[in-house]
């Protein structure tokens, strides 16, 4: 069986219902590096390389209490291909969300067996 070159993980989403609450936790609190905030209700902190992302919930969405793990690729576009030829449907197919400057940052969502959300992320360079 092929690779899907999934080499790390790079992000980690951390569903939250009070954005501003949340971040003092995880800043004053934890006392994690905060990185930035992004709309629509976005913060990003890094904790040892790794990206932790606090998200309000999208409208609708009834996963608000889980987690997202986010499995960085070099090649987002050949590893979505190699999980669809072992029968993953994606529900957001590979797409550019941000241009973080030097790279593009792209992304894909699917769901494990047990029905929970997982993502493809790459950095693109521009």
């Amino acid at each position: 069986m092929s690779s899907a070159n999934l080499s790390r993980i790079a992000q980690i989403l951390v569903a939250v219902t009070d954005l501003p609450r949340a971040i003092r936790f995880y800043q004053d609190v934890l006392g994690l590096q905060f990185l930035f905030q992004a709309p629509p209700g976005l913060a990003f902190f890094t904790v040892g390389g790794v990206r932790l992302m606090l998200a309000l919930p999208e409208p609708g969405n009834t996963d608000h209490h889980t987690s997202i793990l986010y499995y960085e690729t070099a090649d987002i576009q050949a590893s979505a291909a190699e999980l669809k030829s072992r029968g993953v449907t994606f529900a957001a197919e590979p797409h550019k969300v941000a241009n973080l400057g030097k790279v593009d940052l792209w992304l894909a969502f699917f769901r494990d067996s047990e029905g929970n959300p997982v993502a493809l992320l790459s950095e693109v360079p521009v």
